[in-house]
């Protein structure tokens, strides 16, 4: 179990240190300085990396083993509706326990002075999610396309955001990105491919991915209809950020009071497990001791994970966006976003293993090393346009409606083999250590340029990460499928 850890955590210091590397370039080349807490920023990274080992080990000694095999056994037993309310029930579980949306909706709350309501937007997404999983099932052993679904669910989404108020369009697009990751993204993905290989008939590359797909889309359709609901019909009135920020009490009552909290954040999938466990296939856990062992890691790692993002990643982001601006320099800033994005994208573990996974599924077809090159470099460029957004003030409105058009345009034209691939890893490129840096890089921004609304401005970069993998993998496909037939045509 130790070198597992050991392994956990040099996996998560794997993924911090790319962030390391850029944040010091820029601090020593460019800026020409250091920070005035370096230490502490140091030290929050580092808990960081504890908090996401712990985690993870803790979800692979528990949450995993046993919702794997729980999806198993329903397979097996051949009972759709079973299969169908234990995914959404896992769905739902997994994405309120999300440490990324637990992240987003807290600076949505504190953002919006509490007319965004988090803990309302958290549900609303993991209702989503949950739904989007049951159907996902369904679609996988229905044998149903992918891409009349993505083309209607996103046309959908162009046509609400038409209407969704300014205020909740970039938040709402960064909700659908955060919702698959560190949790969801192994759970679903495991549970679509298992299904797909199960089933006779089925494809494990067209037909066992997309469910990452979906949990990214729908949730952006209902969080802009919450928008609107609050910003244009509700009379749910703005609270003063100082009420919103807890009195203070001696360290030791807010450690319990948080340890509490997420008690409560991560019990939904605990109450999931056992009762799908004990109620409906009425068997015993086979190692309870060893899944309670991992339960409590999790909590562990949770607490990590929030206190080392109040002291490393957030502050790092503000402070370079800051620092950047002071400058006046935007070739620096557009650079910084690109240099991020593809440090970040490149050292993710999801989109090594969903590589890993789609080489395996069409040996030939795809490379795992070509599509994570392919992913990076659309995250780079989707961070820089997303920051360019901020600092030319234009609404995210008219990007975000731009590269769905074209994603849409795109899956009509791409090879079927890829589509649901493409969408997936438009969904796995934004990591629990991308999305706070990329959350406050852009609040950042927006707070520190003059003009700029940071409800309005500051959110929508982890929406621009999800995008533009989603196009440069299409082209990829597009392109590699053009030469493969050039080279078999007769000379």
């Amino acid at each position: 179990m130790s070198n597992a850890f050991f392994h956990q955590l040099l996996h998560a210091s794997k993924n911090l240190l790319p962030i390391v590397v850029v944040v010091l370039f820029f601090q020593l080349a460019v800026l020409q300085t250091v920070p005035e807490n370096p230490f502490e920023l140091m030290l929050g990274l580092a808990i960081v990396a504890l908090g996401i080992a712990l985690f993870l080990q803790g979800l692979e000694l528990s949450i995993f083993p046993v919702g794997k095999n729980l999806a198993n056994q329903f397979a097996l037993k051949g009972s759709l509706p079973l299969l169908v309310a234990f995914g959404f029930a896992i769905g739902f579980a997994a994405v309120v326990a999300e440490p990324a949306l637990i992240a987003v909706a807290e600076q949505a709350q504190v953002i919006s002075e509490g007319r965004v309501n988090g803990f309302t937007l958290r549900l609303i997404v993991a209702l989503s999610v949950g739904a989007v999983v049951a159907l996902g099932i369904v679609r996988t052993v229905m044998g149903w396309g992918i891409q009349k679904l993505m083309i209607v669910g996103y046309l959908l989404v162009l046509t609400v955001t038409f209407f969704a108020p300014a205020e909740i369009v970039g938040l709402a697009y960064d909700s659908g990105g955060v919702t698959t990751n560190i949790v969801t993204v192994p759970l679903v993905a495991a549970l679509g491919i298992g299904l797909a290989n199960s089933i006779a008939g089925r494809n494990p590359l067209r037909d066992g991915f997309g469910l990452v797909a979906l949990a990214v889309m729908v949730p952006m359709i209902t969080v802009q209809l919450y928008g609107i609901w609050v910003y244009q019909f509700s009379d749910v009135q703005a609270v003063p950020v100082a009420a919103l920020v807890a009195e203070s009490r001696h360290w030791l009552v807010t450690v319990l009071l948080d340890l509490a909290s997420l008690i409560k954040d991560v019990l939904p999938i605990l109450v999931v497990v056992l009762f799908f466990q004990y109620l409906v296939l009425k068997r015993s856990l086979a190692n309870p001791v060893r899944v309670a062992f991992g339960f409590v890691l999790v909590l562990l790692g949770l607490y990590a994970f929030v206190i080392g993002l109040k002291l490393g990643l957030f502050p790092i982001g503000t402070l370079m966006a800051e620092q950047l601006i002071g400058q006046n320099q935007a070739s620096w800033i557009l650079l910084f976003g690109f240099m991020i994005g593809f440090a970040t994208t490149m050292a993710e573990p999801a989109l090594l293993a969903i590589g890993e996974q789609a080489e395996q599924a069409a040996p030939g077809k795809i490379k795992a090393k070509v599509i994570r090159l392919m992913v990076a470099l659309g995250v780079a460029v989707g961070i820089a346009v997303g920051v360019y957004r901020i600092m030319a003030g234009t609404p995210i409105h008219y990007y975000i409606m731009a590269g769905y058009a074209v994603v849409v345009l795109l899956t009509v034209l791409a090879p079927d083999y890829i589509t649901a691939l493409a969408f997936d890893l438009g969904g796995v490129t934004t990591s629990e250590v991308t999305v706070p840096l990329v959350t406050a890089l852009g609040i950042g921004l927006a707070s520190s340029i003059e003009g700029r609304n940071v409800l309005i401005d500051g959110f929508g970069l982890i929406a621009f990460a999800s995008i533009f993998p989603i196009i440069s993998v299409m082209l990829y496909a597009i392109v590699a499928e053009k030469l493969s037939l050039m080279r078999k045509q007769p000379r």
